[in-house]
This record gives structure tokens, C-alpha cells and sequence, in this order.
């Protein structure tokens, strides 16, 4: 019986530790490559490796909004992710939306 119950807490901790390992990994996500946006004044700015799910804003409004990552980004009018107006996918490009926040989905 002790012998089980050692089989037993040895299973147990390491289903933990693959379910804690795994949990952090994807809270951890980010998307390969950058951002880039220029203002009407024809200045660039970058947002390398965006994470996941957060929503970024932008420095200025972008008069043309370039996403080089390998996911999906969506834009929106207004700042803090309010006002959506599009979703931009990898290696695209977009001119006069005017877009004051992004927010990377995958």
C-alpha cells in the first residue's frame, strides 16, 4: 500500500507541474515580429513582439498601420480598444483609418 501511495503523490505532482508549465506558456504568448505605424507627419514608430490579447495604444494616430507579426491585428478608432474598426492580418498594410489602439488576436 505505501508503495501506491507514493505512485500515487508522484502522478499528482507531476500533473501539476505539466498543468502549471503549460498555464504559463500561454499566458506568456506573443506575436513574432513588429507593429509599425507612421503619423500623418510621416514618422515611424514600432511595437515589437505585441502580446496577445492586450490592447496597445498607439503613440499617435496612424496614418498607415504595417503589421510585420506573424498574427492578426485588430484596430480600432478609439484609444484603450474602443471604436473597432478593422482586423489587419500578417504581412498587410492599411492607409487613412486613423487608428489610436491595436490589440494582437492571433
Amino acid at each position: 500500500m505505501n508503495r501506491l501511495a507514493r505512485l500515487a503523490r508522484a502522478g499528482l505532482t507531476l500533473g501539476t507541474t505539466a498543468a502549471l508549465a503549460i498555464g504559463l506558456a500561454s499566458s506568456a504568448e506573443a506575436a513574432t515580429g513588429r507593429i509599425r505605424y507612421f503619423s500623418a507627419a510621416g514618422q515611424e514608430f514600432q511595437i515589437d513582439n505585441p502580446p496577445d490579447n492586450v490592447c496597445i495604444n498607439l503613440r499617435v494616430r496612424a496614418q498607415v498601420l504595417v503589421n510585420d507579426t506573424n498574427k492578426t491585428v485588430s484596430y480600432f478608432f478609439g484609444a484603450n480598444c474602443t471604436n473597432f474598426t478593422n482586423n489587419l492580418p500578417p504581412g498587410r498594410s492599411v492607409s487613412f483609418q486613423a487608428p489610436l489602439s491595436v490589440r494582437v488576436i492571433g
